[in-house]
């Protein structure tokens, strides 16, 4: 996509944020036919869901001597980004990640947090708005030095002790068609309520939830168990989840998903989670990512997907001036 298209939708996504941050008298009603539009938009132009998982993640192995090759953005805090981030990285929120992407100068943009799975919404964005190269760094900053770690912290087993979760070979729930979202937007064409819905995403912050809160309450929510068949039977599942996947809108089985609940995606480290939830909130959908997957639950009986440390490499430090 040429760095002209991609300029053009970063300035729609700013002009749909202030018009819809800045005028009180601004209304547009939910319809079905703008949810429709941008479907057909998003599928006509390789943007489906299954296009948008396709090569997103990048180990921090992979990044370290290449640094120079890929726009390194670093979305935490500033004063942490400060205390410490990977060589050459520069710093933005996630809300402004789509300006800050104009400065690529044509380089894969790599998208860095602290645990890998807030960048998933960040890349989600990039990639809807003509960025198709652009990445997570798997398990962000706590993989490239454990001075940063907050993986570890927040790997348990707390699935193991409760009725919620269902032992192998697991029970997954049977899967219905459900209406898609409405979406309300100012724009008619698919481009402009794309530009619109990625800015409304990224206005609206990281969507996760902890395991502690869905386990406690499993059938509060509409949950979906992102892995194959043979790791249910491998692992069990969370009383009451459905397992859709493959998820795209040409197969039409995003449409599995329920409209009228919360959809909570997990996977093995909420960082696929986190990107399908995104582009469930782009689509319309009050979805939520279940925050370190299957590695805040059963951690102990994992045998592949699991949070194993940091590489321990150089990072630079910015110290304030006395």
């Amino acid at each position: 996509m040429s760095s002209k298209y991609r300029y053009i939708l970063v300035l729609l996504a700013i002009a749909a944020l202030f018009i819809s941050g800045c005028s009180e008298d601004y209304t547009s009603p939910e319809d079905g036919t703008k949810s429709e539009t941008l479907r057909n938009y998003l599928v006509a132009n390789d943007m489906d869901l299954p296009d948008m998982i396709t090569d997103w993640l990048i180990g921090a192995d992979a990044v370290h001597g290449n640094e120079s090759t890929y726009y390194i953005i670093d979305i935490r805090d500033e004063g942490v980004y400060n205390t410490g981030h990977v060589p050459g990285a520069v710093n933005t929120t996630l809300g402004n990640i789509l300006v800050e992407a104009t400065n690529a100068d044509g380089k894969p943009i790599v998208v860095v947090c602290l645990t890998g799975q807030v960048a998933g919404h960040a890349v989600i964005a990039l990639r809807l708005s003509g960025y198709s190269d652009a990445m997570v760094m798997k398990f962000g900053m706590s993989s490239w030095h454990s001075d940063f770690d907050s993986w570890t912290a927040n790997t348990g087993n707390i699935a193991s002790s409760l009725e919620s979760w269902i032992d192998p070979p697991g029970n997954i729930a049977a899967s219905t068609e459900h209406d898609y979202p409405l979406l309300s937007a100012s724009a008619a064409d698919g481009a402009g309520i794309l530009a619109e819905r990625v800015s409304a995403m990224l206005a609206g912050g990281f969507k996760g939830i902890s395991a502690s809160d869905v386990l406690a309450a499993p059938y509060v929510y509409f949950i979906n168990n992102y892995w194959a068949a043979s790791d249910v039977t491998t692992y069990g599942n969370i009383t009451g989840a459905r397992r859709i996947n493959p998820m795209g809108l040409a197969d039409g089985f995003i449409k599995y998903n329920d409209s009228g609940a919360t959809v909570v995606t997990y996977c093995w480290t909420g960082q696929t989670s986190s990107m399908i939830t995104a582009y469930l909130t782009v689509l319309g959908y009050n979805a939520k990512s279940l925050k370190y997957g299957a590695n805040a639950m059963i951690y102990d009986d994992l045998t592949a997907h699991n949070w194993t440390g940091s590489f321990d490499y150089t990072y630079e430090a910015i110290t304030a001036l006395q």
